[in-house]
């Protein structure tokens, strides 16, 4: 087998993203050979000893990607210190205990829809790097009716935190006495950036739902469901899922 990169050969195990991997490298805690192991190291899993924490790694696990259904209540992350349930928690054990399985990007606790999971630190990279730009659709339900003239300035894109906003696709999809359902189409991803700027212009999201992922769709997928996908879709490097909406 051919040498690789560090960060390469912990993701095939199992243990965590590339992204994560180079922050283990930078706190010293893996070693090749009893020897310490630096960013940029690279090692041959077949013929040297990879160890993370003292221990050996296992050998790469097979690759798996899932879309989530993610319910309302659930945070999209392996762990939560406040101790509450993660997306982790509506997969089987078998899918969990120890195969790096992990999400890829967020949606926040109050959110619900599309989301993917995968143990494909490659793949995490794609899908989450700044660089690529894949699109993603929410169906947003906002308090009231907003202005032709609102929908216009969210489309050319409201700027956060004093930093301009990517325009983004908009149209109205229907409205009742008290709210407005509306799609959102995007290609970047900031914290909860869909719930800042409906609430920046005046009308706070009732119900944020993510429909679509690039071209990958929701569905009938029901809410805390998931069905393995093929991850092959995604072997072209066009992708970013984001951050919380």
């Amino acid at each position: 087998m051919p040498r690789e990169r560090l960060q390469k050969l912990l993701a095939a195990a199992g243990v965590c993203s590339r992204r994560r991997a180079e922050d283990l490298l930078l706190q010293g805690r893996v070693r090749v050979n009893g020897r310490l192991a630096g960013l940029g190291d690279q090692a041959d899993a077949s013929t040297d000893l990879v160890e993370l924490d003292g221990q050996p790694l296992r050998p790469a696990v097979t690759r798996q990607t899932l879309l989530l259904h993610k319910p309302p209540g659930v945070v999209s992350s392996c762990h939560d210190p406040q101790g509450r349930p993660t997306v982790l928690d509506l997969l089987p054990a078998a899918l969990t205990e120890g195969t790096g399985l992990h999400p890829v990007g967020r949606l926040d606790i109050d959110s619900r829809g599309a989301l993917l999971l995968t143990n494909d630190g490659a793949l995490t990279l794609r899908l989450t790097h700044p660089r690529h730009g894949h699109g993603k659709t929410y169906r947003v339900l906002v308090q009231g009716h907003p202005s032709e003239a609102a929908l216009a300035q969210w489309r050319r894109g409201v700027a956060l935190d004093g930093e301009a906003a990517l325009p983004v696709q908009l149209r109205r999809l229907r409205q009742s006495a008290a709210s407005t359902l509306l799609e959102v189409k995007m290609r970047e991803g900031r914290n909860r950036q869909i719930r800042r700027t409906a609430a920046l212009l005046g009308h706070p999201v009732l119900d944020l739902l993510r429909v679509a992922i690039g071209d990958l769709q929701l569905g009938t997928l029901a809410s805390g469901q998931w069905r393995p996908i093929d991850a092959r879709q995604w072997d072209e490097p066009a992708s970013g899922a984001g951050h919380q909406h």
